[in-house]
Formats: structure tokens, sequence, C-alpha cells
């Protein structure tokens, strides 16, 4: 009797592996073979490293709509269509066209005379020739603004990094907001202008941009960045003298869109092209530096994946995207259409891999997906760690794919490096191509190379 109930329940289990659609069973053995040829290939080629030389320093900083961003959008589809993928294309976006005009003058006006560093923010108005001259208001949140009368002066935003925080990222989240929303909360008082200590944790004389934002309705008032030395020295100065002036002038302006693009390089998937996976960078920077770690080290990175699929001969299951993103500085435009038109065009995308912390020694990835994609993930643990991909976390993603989230099941990824020194050089004039390490940039490619691998050869 116990016989013919094992051979009874060998014969179900039999007949449901049978019914069970096919799935890849995984094999650790090959695939830690062709991960451990991946970074040999990647370690032993200088292709993206002088991708990137190429980049920074013939093409030089790419600020949407500038000639430079539209010399990087012909010249990385040069370099697609010359490594034989199987299609490389470009999406049409229109995108902002601010300027910065010239070089601006930022200075404390007490008993004596001091210059700081300063750059406006991007999108905000200029100050016209004559410049700009008021008393400043200090203040360390948007609520102590609510507290404060401003009219008719220059409100001072002087909330620093909260260096506790062991990923800086988590720093910056924790005080943009004064940069981004600041301009409009303090003109809605009165206030003439704004000054915002530069995002970074580091002591600098270097002033870092960014983005701003103005609201219809609202006045539209100049707004710059001070480096932090000169927001250390202009807060001790208003200890000693609360009537002090400071005095700036900014000559940018705001011109009409511009037509650009995407670029997107492709190799079709042999068993299942339908399903998508993406990795990408934005292609355009701020105009002050080379735009080397945000984020030339990001698009050159995600081209080598391509690169080091082809060279290996790798045939990926599922089709492989590298997509140069237009415009995530100002404006994103460039990763809202490429939502859009993969909406519009039914893609089904499984996952989507953005590079846009720099190009530094890497600790992993940040996963947004659901239970069953983290599960997979982490089965691959093993795989990744003896290269010091440790770090598998929940909750990643990116700018640029973010608009992706919702459309399937699409797991968002951000590839994640070491974050101590990337705000070192965060949207400032120093994001040179000599700050970039080539052995940590070709780790971070042959890192995103293999988790690229792996989802294409078994999924999420």
């Amino acid at each position: 009797m116990q016989l013919k109930l094992k051979l009874r329940n060998l014969a179900i289990a039999a007949a449901t592996v049978v019914a069970m659609p096919a799935m890849a069973q995984q094999n650790p053995a090959s695939d830690s073979l062709t991960i451990r040829k991946i970074y040999d290939n990647a370690l032993t080629s200088y292709e993206s490293y002088e991708n990137l030389r190429y980049l920074t320093k013939n093409i030089g900083a790419r600020l949407s709509g500038s000639p430079q961003a539209a010399a990087a959008v012909d010249w990385t589809k040069k370099v697609m269509e010359g490594m034989g993928l199987d299609r490389v294309y470009v999406q049409e976006v229109m995108v902002p066209h601010w300027v910065r005009g010239e070089k601006e003058v930022g200075r404390i006006e007490g008993k004596r005379k001091h210059e700081v560093a300063i750059a406006a923010l991007g999108s905000s108005i200029g100050t016209g020739k004559k410049g700009l001259k008021a008393e400043v208001v200090e203040v360390h949140s948007l609520e102590e603004l609510k507290t404060k009368d401003v009219k008719g002066k220059i409100v001072f935003f002087n909330r620093p990094f909260d260096n506790k925080h062991i990923q800086t990222g988590a720093a910056y989240g924790g005080a943009v907001d004064q940069r981004g929303a600041g301009p409009v909360a303090a003109a809605k008082q009165g206030a003439v202008g704004v000054i915002v200590r530069s995002m970074t944790n580091d002591y600098q004389n270097v002033a870092h941009t960014g983005n701003t934002k103005y609201q219809d309705g609202v006045a539209k008032i100049p707004a710059a960045a001070i480096s932090t030395n000169g927001a250390e020295f202009l807060s001790k100065m208003l200890k000693e003298d609360a009537k002090l002036k400071f005095f700036m002038r900014m000559n940018c302006e705001t011109l009409p869109d511009a037509l650009s693009y995407n670029v997107i390089g492709e190799i079709k998937g042999t068993e299942k092209p339908d399903e998508i996976i993406v990795v990408g960078g934005h292609l355009d920077s701020w105009d002050l530096g080379e735009g080397a770690h945000d984020d030339g080290t990001g698009c050159m990175q995600s081209i080598e994946v391509l690169r080091l699929f082809k060279a290996m001969g790798i045939k990926p299951k599922r089709t492989i995207r590298a997509v140069m993103y237009m415009n995530e500085e100002n404006g994103l435009r460039g990763g809202l259409k490429y939502a859009e038109l993969a909406k519009k065009n039914n893609e089904n995308h499984i996952a989507a891999i953005e590079s846009d912390a720099g190009g530094f020694t890497p600790r992993g990835f940040g996963i947004d997906g659901n239970d069953s994609q983290y599960a997979k993930a982490l089965t691959w643990k093993n795989l990744l760690a003896p290269y010091g991909l440790h770090d598998l976390t929940r909750g990643g993603g990116g700018a640029d794919i973010g608009p992706l989230k919702g459309q399937g099941t699409v797991a968002l990824i951000g590839f994640r490096p070491d974050s101590q020194r990337y705000f070192d050089y965060h949207h400032t004039i120093i994001d040179t191509f000599e700050q970039v390490n080539r052995r940590e940039m070709q780790l971070g490619a042959a890192s995103m190379a293999s988790l690229v691998y792996l989802i294409s050869e078994y999924g999420l």
C-alpha cells in the first residue's frame, strides 16, 4: 500500500512538472564563470574610459539646448552605430534652454567688502547688468522662513548637510528642498533674491549649482548658490552686523525650448525580445565643469554594457537597451519622453537600471520592485559579492527611469557606487575627467553588465 502511494505521488509530481511552464534553471557555476569574464574584459579595456575622455574634453559641458549637448547626441549615436548593434536610434524631445551668461559676482558688503563664490541656480532669472544689493536674512528651513520679515531683502538659506548619514545621498535629500522650493517661498513673502548654501558635505570655495523652480503667479526672483566656505563666512558676518548687505550680479536667462534627443542603442533578445532591460544615464550636464561624474560616467558605463556583450559574444535572451537621456538636470524631459513612448508602444520593460551617482567604487544596487523581484535578485548575491557588490537593498531607481514606474511590473534599479566623494564634485566646475578613476569606472560598468546578464538569463 505504501509503495503504491509513493508511486502515485511520484506520478502526480511528474505530471505537475510537465504541466508547469518551462522556467530557466539557474546555473551558478556557469554564471560565475561568465561574470568573471565580464570583469576580465572590462578591466583590461580602456574603451569606456577613452570615450569618457572624449565626451568631457572634446565636447565638455552639455547643458540642454546648448551646442555641446547637440554635439554629444551626434557623437554618442556614432559611437553606438560603430558597435554593430541591432538598432541605434534617437527620440525627439523638446528641452529647456537656459543660459548662464557672464560669470556671476557675489560680494558681502559690510564694514569691508568680501568676494565670495556664487553660481546662478538653473532656471533662475538674472539680476540685470547693475546687479542686486539688499540686506540679508539668514534662515535654516522653509518653516523658519515663515517666521521672518524678509520683504525687500535677500533670503539666505543656510541649512547644511547632516553629516551623520552614512550615505551622502540621504544628506543631500535632507537639504535640497531649500534650493528647489526656496526662491518661490521667499518671493511669496516679498524677498527680492535668494542665496542657498551649496549642496555638499565638504567645506569648499566652489559653488554647486542645481535647478530651482518658479511658480505661476509668484514673482520670479534671482537665486544663486554660495560656496560652503562663503556661507560659513556670511553667517559669521551677519552675527556681527545684521544690517550688512549682499551684492549679486547674474546674467542668466531662459531662451525658447530647443529640439534635442534621447540616444538609444539596442541588442535584441534571442528568446524573449519583447522583454526589455534598460541601462542608462543622462547625457546632459551642468555648464560649469565637464559633467564627468555627473553623468558622463553613467552614460559611458551604459554603452560599455553593450560593448561587453558584443565583445564576448553573449547573446542575451532578453532585449538590452542603453539609453542616453537628455535633460535630467533641469527638466527631466528625456526620461518623461522615453516613458511616454514606451507606454504608447506597449513596450514591456522588466527592469531599468540607472547609473547617476558618480563613477566611484561599486557597492551594490538599490531595487525598487515587488517582493518576488527582490527575492530573485537576492539569489544572485553570492555571484556578485566577490566583486564588492554586497549591498542589494530595497528602494532604488533614479530620476530618468522613475517615469517608467507603474508600467507593468518593471523593477527600477539604481547602481550604487561609494557615495562619500560624490558631492565634492556634484554640479561644479571641478567635475572634470581628471576626478574619475579608470578602474573604479570600469568596475562599475562590469557590475552593471553582470546584473544585466543575470536578468537577461533568468528575468525578474
